[in-house]
């Protein structure tokens, strides 16, 4: 599978709950875009697995303003101690969805 190397800032999304997400870089948003089709498992998801410092998840990119937002879950925020704002460095490898 194709892994990406980027950095993000974490941005907050305010509704009923709070969430956060970093967005995906332009230029790897473009790569992601040219695979989705062989990835995607509906409504243009792709799943992926990410390492930010030493906290490992599997989540799935959201299509958003011509790129991808990476959820980050509160459980990961606080284990790897990031918020809104922080610029963290992320690995991210783009996998088939969970069967």
């Amino acid at each position: 599978m194709t892994t990406f190397h980027f950095e993000a800032t974490v941005i907050p999304w305010r509704g009923p709950a709070p969430f956060f997400f970093s967005p995906v870089p332009q230029a790897v948003a473009e790569e992601i875009s040219r695979l989705s089709k062989l990835l995607s498992y509906g409504w243009g998801m792709i799943p992926v697995d990410v390492t930010i410092g030493d906290g490992e998840f599997y989540t799935a990119l959201l299509r958003k303003d011509g790129t991808y937002l990476v959820p980050l879950k509160d459980a990961m925020r606080k284990k790897v101690g990031v918020t809104a704002g922080d610029v963290v460095s992320i690995t991210m490898t783009l996998r088939p969805p969970k069967s």
